[in-house]
């Protein structure tokens, strides 16, 4: 038998290759299809996803947008209520300008009226001021107050710059100079001591409560012995038992606790009536009673002790001043300027 070629052989080798070729081939295509499904299916799904995500955020920006459109509502509602309110005040605002637009004109015309008489209005000022220094200087004796408001008065008539008030300028000028070289009583400072005294009264000593001072016995040192030393002892002992004093006035009365509160009120009384007799520059009651202090405290209050020998001392000392200076008379002043602005007053009608 004969064998075959090499083209047979060939041709049948070929033959049982196209079926797997074909099945290859259909696998590959349903591959392909199964992707193509799937990334369909995936394309869709996210289409959706994203869908949603897009209606929930439209969604929301509705929700954003009708609650911004209730607030604009409430704004506008609330700035048509303002713009009332602001009409309303625009309203009495021009109300009040013409109002005062009425004063503004009414206080013009009245200047114009009154600047005629302004002389006049000056003059009725210094003369209050002029009133004023005379009642400090009569009423209550202070001759600072009383220059301070003449120099008020020269001062507001210099302001002026008039020649018509040269005249009581110069008067006042002669009234100031009077009372500078007026002496001066510093009645201040001396009802502040009274005051001290007084506050001082009730813890002053009296002088029944004073106890004799016991000698400072000098305590030599033991030596000679014993005996020596007792008989020293003895002897200071004795010394001791009978004490003798020199008294330079006489004995001190005794009071009752009734008695003590009363002597206190009545000095009180005594310094009391001495102030107001200073702050009227009455120098004989001002010394009367100060004097009448002095020998109370002399008599029934310890003025060895150190608050006793103050007020002692301050009494005595203050019985000393001089409190009824005579005050001089600016009286002048005032009569000229009173005079003055009737004579304007006069002129003005």
């Amino acid at each position: 038998m004969a064998e075959p070629s090499s083209e047979q052989q060939t041709v049948a080798a070929t033959r049982p290759v196209k079926p797997q070729r074909r099945s290859r081939l259909a696998v590959l295509a349903l591959l392909l299809a199964l992707a193509a499904s799937a990334l369909a299916a995936w394309q869709w799904y996210d289409a959706r996803k994203r869908f949603d995500v897009m209606r929930q955020d439209v969604a929301r920006r509705f929700a954003e947008i009708d609650t911004l459109s209730r607030d604009t509502r409430s704004l506008a509602a609330q700035s048509r209520d303002e713009l009332r309110d602001v009409v309303a005040r625009l309203g009495q605002i021009e109300a009040r300008m013409v109002e005062v637009q009425n004063q503004r004109l009414a206080l013009e015309s009245l200047y114009r009226d009154l600047s005629g008489s302004r002389d006049v209005w000056v003059l009725a000022e210094v003369e209050q001021t002029l009133l004023i220094a005379n009642q400090q200087l009569q009423l209550a004796g202070n001759v600072k107050a009383a220059q301070i408001a003449l120099e008020a008065a020269d001062t507001r008539l210099a302001r002026m710059d008039r020649p018509q008030f040269t005249a009581l300028r110069r008067v006042i000028s002669q009234d100031i100079e009077r009372l500078k070289a007026a002496p001066y009583v510093d009645v201040v400072g001396m009802a502040l001591r009274l005051d001290n005294v007084m506050t001082a009264v009730d813890s002053l000593p009296l002088a029944m409560e004073e106890r004799p001072r016991l000698a400072n016995d000098a305590t030599a040192p033991a030596s000679g012995g014993f005996w020596a030393n007792l008989w020293r002892e003895t002897m200071q002992d004795l010394r001791r038992l009978v004490r003798i004093q020199n008294a330079e006035r006489p004995e001190a009365p005794l009071l009752s606790p009734e008695q003590a509160f009363f002597l206190r009120e009545n000095l009180k009384l005594r310094l009391l009536g001495a102030r107001l007799a200073l702050l009227a520059r009455d120098e004989a009651s001002f010394k009367a009673d100060l004097s009448a202090a002095s020998d109370w405290l002399q008599r029934y209050y310890d003025t060895g002790s150190k608050p006793g020998a103050a007020a002692l001392s301050t009494v005595k000392l203050l019985a000393q001043s001089e409190v009824g200076i005579k005050l001089p008379d600016i009286s002048a002043s005032l009569d000229a300027a009173r005079n003055l602005r009737m004579v304007r007053e006069r002129a003005a009608r």
